[in-house]
């Protein structure tokens, strides 16, 4: 008896062959053949199988290539403003690119960290302090907004704004912390590693004969190690955004070496660890050891995160000996005529600008930002406002320089004007200013030139018109009656025509302006009373109206008002008399309206969503940079002595004007 062993392809292939089992030999044979066979099926069809493979790897490559140019615009976001934390504003965490990042790496991802639950608890004390200090701006805004003029305060107030939310950014945060110094390291060493072993691969391996991906396993390759390159430039250059802290220049070892431990890093384990278990009865026997078992795991988890949290406080020297190293470095070879000089340009500008440091907010209070990180932060918002002020709207300025009173907002409409509508409507802004324009560019006989400055400093007044809407009169009739103002002005914009009704002045040649008012007046008389007789003229909520009956009404009322207001004094009307009335009622309208300017900055400032707050600040910068000519040209009007609140709506305005 002797054993027979088939090789690696059939290791169950083990026979005994004696005199008395000779059959089985057959059936070896037999088992031998199929597998050889098998084999050749396998050989014959691989490459149909792996044909995929290579179309998925090209899939891969496109993939990683999306990946690498997000993390490149990043880069170039953070070098462009100064920001050299780096927030990640197109490879930021969210469902779109950890779909492309699992692609990329053809690996499923697990999210479920701690670290979550740490920027929650780092989250919350950032909000903490964002609201405490938020208070304190607006008490000191009160106090000293009678002692500076208003375009000062609003900057100053943006400015303050600013800080706050560029330094409580949770990228920003995160960055001082020691995981993101850490991890900046790791990359580094990792980068290498990759670099140099990829190297090796392509000097000693032929890694194409053994891959499945084939050609495309050189474009993943290649795409992938410049993701490499990239992605590991901002955690390597945010380890030395620790010279942005104070605390770092003066060696403050404490915290760098964490003998406090930071009590975010495990306050929600220590929560869970206090709270009891509700599943079973107190006082039971099984409640009692798992409650022991919940503190022995939580303990185990409180201890494991401490030792993480420590030893990337002990990672983060290498960095910091760099960076000490090369302060002290360059500090030595620093001349005293250069100290001199830096020494009275810093006292220069600690006199002329504001401390903006108490704005700061940082998790450690004992950490402070270097002036030339607050500078940065500082001088990237004048930029934007700069960059806003040099597109300021010169026909809307022209136009509000003819505004010297307000008395248009009062006499656009009238109460001795019956109402076509059971109900009353209110009016907004931008609706009253589309609605005197409809009739100056309808009218002939006035100057071209005069009628196209004048449209084009409504779309620029608009602009704002609808910005003050939006932010101040929020209520449903509002918003129906603001959407039909839109329509009207992209109908006239584009059409030249209102509610179907040409505004070409060619079409009104030969009559005269009362004529023109009168059959804009009896066109909107017809289509309010044919919306009356379609309801049966029941009652219809304002808010529900059509937005043809809203425009219809008011230009019914505003028609009917200037005929009145001719007929009553015994006016002729005449072009250029009427182009005068009509376009310094749009310009005290605009006035009026742009005095709430400075309230929408300050809204947009005092942004309470998380997510929205950097886009609301930045939202105010801009529309600052937009209006400080306004703001400065209403500074020298003198307003009524209205309550800010109802300063929003026009309608309140004319009851104020209205009184004696």
């Amino acid at each position: 008896m002797f054993p027979i062993f088939f090789g690696q392809s059939s290791p169950d292939l083990l026979v005994n062959l004696t005199n008395q089992n000779s059959s089985s030999l057959l059936d070896v044979c037999a088992e031998i053949v199929a597998v050889e066979s098998f084999g050749e099926y396998i050989s014959e069809n691989e490459d149909k199988y792996n044909k995929p493979m290579v179309l998925i790897g090209f899939y891969i490559s496109i993939a990683s290539l999306f990946c690498v140019l997000a993390m490149a615009l990043d880069l170039l976001y953070g070098f462009r403003n100064g920001k050299f934390w780096f927030p990640s504003k197109c490879f930021s965490l969210n469902a779109a690119s950890i779909t492309v990042i699992a692609m990329a790496m053809k690996l499923p991802l697990d999210l479920s960290s701690s670290m979550g639950r740490v920027i929650d608890q780092v989250a919350k004390i950032l909000e903490l302090k964002y609201q405490a200090m938020s208070k304190t701006t607006m008490n000191n805004q009160h106090q000293q907004e009678n002692l500076i003029p208003l375009s000062e305060k609003l900057t100053r107030l943006v400015k303050r704004r600013w800080i706050m939310v560029e330094t409580g950014n949770l990228q920003f945060v995160m960055v001082s912390n020691p995981l993101s110094s850490a991890s900046g390291v790791i990359c580094a060493i990792s980068m290498v590693v990759y670099i140099y072993m990829v190297r090796q691969l392509m000097l000693y391996g032929d890694f194409l004969a053994y891959s499945v991906y084939k050609k495309s396993t050189i474009f993943i390759v290649v795409t992938q190690s410049i993701g490499i390159v990239v992605g590991s430039i901002a955690p390597i250059l945010r380890c030395f955004t620790v010279l942005s802290f104070k605390s770092c220049a003066n060696q403050n070892w404490k915290h760098v070496m964490g003998s406090e431990e930071e009590k975010y890093w495990t306050q929600k384990l220590c929560e869970w660890k206090v709270r009891r278990i509700s599943v079973l009865p107190s006082g039971c026997r099984s409640s009692v050891l798992l409650h022991n078992l919940k503190n022995h795991i939580l303990s185990f988890c409180i201890g494991f995160q401490e030792v993480i949290v420590g030893s990337c406080k002990i990672i983060v020297l290498v960095p910091m000996v760099v960076i000490i190293f090369v302060v002290y470095f360059s500090y030595y070879f620093k001349s005293t005529r250069i100290k001199l000089i830096t020494r009275s340009t810093a006292s220069s500008n600690e006199e002329t600008n504001e401390d903006l440091s108490s704005f700061v907010m940082l998790l450690n209070d004992n950490m402070q930002l270097t002036q030339k990180t607050m500078k940065g932060i500082s001088d990237s918002m004048n930029r934007l406002i700069q960059s806003a002020a040099k597109k300021q709207h010169r026909n809307l300025l022209m136009l509000l320089e003819t505004s010297v009173t307000f008395e248009g907002v009062e006499t656009f409409d009238t109460d001795q004007i019956p109402s076509l509508l059971c109900v009353e409507l209110v009016n907004g802004w931008s609706l009253p200013i589309i609605i005197l324009t409809c009739i100056v560019v309808a009218i002939p006989g006035i100057s071209k030139d005069k009628v196209n400055n004048l449209s084009k400093s409504v779309g620029e007044g608009l602009l704002y018109t609808h910005l003050v809407e939006e932010s101040l009169n929020r209520e449903y009739v509002y918003v129906t009656i603001r959407r039909a103002t839109m329509t009207l002005w992209h109908e006239v914009e584009d059409k030249c025509k209102w509610l179907e009704t040409t505004l070409e002045s060619s079409a009104y040649e030969g009559k005269t302006p009362t004529d023109i008012i009168k059959s804009f007046a009896c066109k909107a008389e017809e289509i309010v009373n044919e919306f009356n007789t379609s309801n049966h003229r029941k009652l219809v909520e304002k808010e529900n109206l059509p937005p043809k009956v809203i425009i219809a009404n008011s230009m019914y009322r505003i028609s009917q008002t200037i005929i009145h207001t001719y007929e009553s004094n015994n006016l002729e009307i005449t072009e250029d008399e009427l182009f005068t009335r009509l376009s310094g009622m749009i310009a005290d309208i605009l006035v009026a309206c742009l005095t709430n300017i400075p309230r929408v900055i300050t809204m947009r400032c005092h942004e309470s969503t998380i997510e929205k707050r950097e886009a609301s600040v930045l939202a105010a910068i801009d529309l600052l940079g937009h209006t400080t000519k306004i703001i400065k040209r209403l500074e020298t009007r003198e307003l009524p002595n209205m309550d800010p609140d109802k300063m929003g709506f026009i309608d309140e305005w004319r009851l104020h004007l209205k009184q004696p």
